[in-house]
């Protein structure tokens, strides 16, 4: 039964946020918005709604770790195994505004982040900064869609077309139901999943926060699975890699705002655990983009192949600290002895190889 019930959850959560893009987009497009602010604020946050569902309904349960974990967990997931993942089937093309806006914005949110934490709470006042500042960002993205050129107006315009006069969904009716449905299923499959992995953390003897950081931060990521692999397999690289990146943002400064606003006086309490690792690496996931997305502005295969394989390692080390197995000393050994800084050498010596050559002064 909780086998099925966070199956259940699941399939609710991914059903609610297709449902809910959908029934928006729709509504949104049949007001005369245009299809780049639809695309840019409805789409973009329908794809992170199963986190900030099962953030704010973990917290309003009590179950602050898993919520924390779910945000940090499903950023690490992001970058490392959705980029590395969409990598391995085509060569990522990297947009030079990713470069110099975007990731920027990332990693920026990912230090803010880690600085409300160094006091192992988030308050009240911490939630509402975030969430203020992706209300402002969120504003400036709609002001810069206004310089958009006509070949980036016309890719969100392919992609979300407006309801076809007649069709089932032209209607206005219709239009709030997938909205109210969509949101009912998202509620209604956070429940599910909640209690589910709450159940399964007692049986395996695994703590909330890693249940959050692994199963349910890979579950709720499902929309970002499919849409950014569907974006490389149709050749839409750039959309593959804004939809990561815009989703690890809009997750700290959206369902982590809400979370610790919704904890009220209380705040969410930081696990030691939490701020001494998990932090650092969703922070080293971000900055890494950096040198990897200027390599040339792509992410080539064998750079998607280590982000999977680094996340395989994440995962493992997660599981053998839980347990505190035997092998988690040598395992740790062998990653930060080896495997990372000979990483760290090739992604120098590939950055210094695909550097433009110095123009000679006339």
């Amino acid at each position: 039964m909780t086998i099925l019930l966070f199956i259940g959850g699941l399939i609710g959560l991914v059903a609610g946020a297709e449902l809910l893009v959908r029934g928006a987009s729709k509504l949104a497009l049949s007001f005369g918005i245009s299809p780049l602010v639809v695309g840019l604020t409805i789409v973009a946050f329908g794809t992170s709604a199963p986190e900030m569902a099962v953030s704010a309904g973990a917290v309003l349960n009590g179950q602050t770790n898993l919520a924390l974990g779910n945000v940090v967990g499903s950023n690490i997931f992001n970058v490392l195994f959705i980029l590395g993942l969409s990598a391995l089937v085509t060569p990522l093309v990297v947009n030079i505004q990713l470069i110099r806006q975007e990731v920027p914005i990332m990693v920026g949110a990912s230090l803010l982040l880690l600085v409300f934490a160094l006091d192992n709470r988030l308050g009240f006042i911490d939630g509402a900064i975030l969430f203020a500042l992706l209300i402002s960002y969120t504003v400036f993205l709609i002001i810069q869609s206004r310089k958009e050129t006509r070949a980036a107006q016309d890719e969100y315009a392919a992609e979300l077309l407006p309801a076809r006069p007649g069709g089932w969904d032209a209607r206005l009716p219709v239009q709030l139901l997938l909205i109210v449905v969509g949101l009912g299923l998202l509620v209604l499959g956070s429940e599910w999943l909640v209690s589910a992995s709450v159940v399964f953390a007692k049986a395996l003897g695994i703590s909330d926060l890693v249940i959050g950081l692994t199963i349910v931060a890979a579950g709720t990521s499902m929309p970002e699975v499919a849409t950014s692999l569907m974006a490389a397999i149709k050749g839409e690289r750039d959309i593959a890699v804004g939809n990561v990146v815009g989703s690890c943002t809009f997750n700290i400064l959206g369902c982590l705002g809400l979370a610790a606003m919704l904890s009220g006086n209380l705040g969410l309490v930081v696990p030691t655990a939490l701020l001494n690792f998990d932090l650092w690496v969703m922070m080293a996931v971000a900055l890494a983009c950096l040198p990897v997305f200027l390599t040339g502005r792509e992410i080539a295969r064998w750079e998607g192949g280590v982000f999977v394989l680094y996340y395989v390692a994440y995962v493992v080390y997660l599981v053998l600290a839980n347990q505190q197995h035997g092998a988690l000393g040598v395992f740790s050994m062998a990653m930060m002895g080896f495997v990372i800084p000979i990483t760290v050498v090739t992604l120098i010596v590939v950055l210094i190889r695909r550097a433009p050559p110095a123009q000679n002064p006339p």
